[in-house]
């Protein structure tokens, strides 16, 4: 029988864990922490999505805003705004919201974000503190959020995570290669594997921890899943439906996987609702070290 791994659940406990520590801080002298999401354009489904992060942020007890710049906005607009936010002394969390427009240079934007207030895991700094570390993370560190959300899905679904063999299927800089630092940091032995590879099928099935993350729909089917490996599927991919109607998917074939993962996560309502959770979390101890640095 495949356990399935209730990422909505996870995420909810990890809220609350946010929202009690958030009164602690406060109630100790600490600020309110504080989320800055920025977004270019009106995109609707971005405008929805940044606009649950910040709602998340107020519900934890903290204060959200959402900076809207206008489709016109160039890099040199959003270079000022990050700027501004790196002064602002009630902001302690900085997200821009990505895939920036073409014309935009992502890599300038988010190298000029304070590493301090890099909540979402993407700066040269945090990137190269994460990479460079050996065995235990910095508890300071400020990690990718998504491949952050993996880690405790995984740790509490199997524990002790040392000497398992994890494969990863896709080298993305926000979800492939933070992933294969951080479970190398667990003592796991690792496999970054892509759509590229030779003998992929065979490669994903000699593992014991399965991450799929290369955002293509269904792409690893049952038959590459191990008897029992525990399966973690990053995919968010919306493909038309039998009714005609578009409908969420990930990148593995959930129902051929059924009966040979020993867990596994859905889609939707599994290692998306960790993002925002590890979000919060984020700027919570962003806001934590830097009332440490001041105090």
């Amino acid at each position: 029988m495949t356990r399935i791994i209730d990422g909505k659940a996870a995420a909810g406990r990890l809220r609350d864990k946010v929202v009690r520590e958030v009164q602690d801080l406060v109630a100790a002298g600490g600020p309110v922490p504080g989320l800055a999401v920025v977004l270019v354009g009106r995109h609707p489904a971005s405008l929805a999505y940044v606009g649950t992060k910040t709602k998340m942020a107020e519900a934890a007890g903290m204060a959200g805003r959402l900076i809207e710049l206008p489709d016109t906005t160039g890099t040199e607009e959003v270079l000022a705004t990050v700027a501004a936010l790196n002064e602002d002394q009630g902001v302690h969390g900085i997200l821009v919201q990505l895939p920036l427009p073409d014309r935009i240079d992502a890599a300038r934007v988010l190298g000029a974000i304070d590493p301090a207030k890099d909540v979402d895991g993407f700066h040269p700094l945090n990137v190269g503190r994460l990479f460079s570390a050996s065995g235990r993370i910095p508890s300071d560190l400020l990690l990718p959020c998504t491949p952050k959300g993996c880690m405790i899905l995984l740790e509490e679904a199997l524990g002790d995570l040392g000497g398992r063999h994890a494969v990863v299927v896709g080298r993305s800089n926000i979800v492939g290669k933070p992933l294969a630092a951080l479970l190398l940091a667990a003592n796991c032995t690792v496999t970054i594997a892509h759509s590229r590879s030779r003998d992929l099928s065979g490669l994903c099935r000699g593992a014991e921890i399965l991450v799929a993350a290369v955002g293509r729909p269904e792409l690893v089917r049952g038959d590459w899943i191990g008897h029992g490996a525990t399966v973690l599927d990053v995919g968010i991919n919306r493909v038309a439906g039998e009714d005609g109607k578009s409908k969420l998917v990930g990148d593995v074939a959930f129902a051929e996987a059924q009966g040979r993962a020993g867990a596994i996560t859905p889609v939707p309502g599994g290692v998306g609702p960790m993002t925002v959770a590890c979000l919060l979390d984020n700027t919570l101890i962003a806001a934590r070290a830097r009332h440490r640095r001041q105090g």
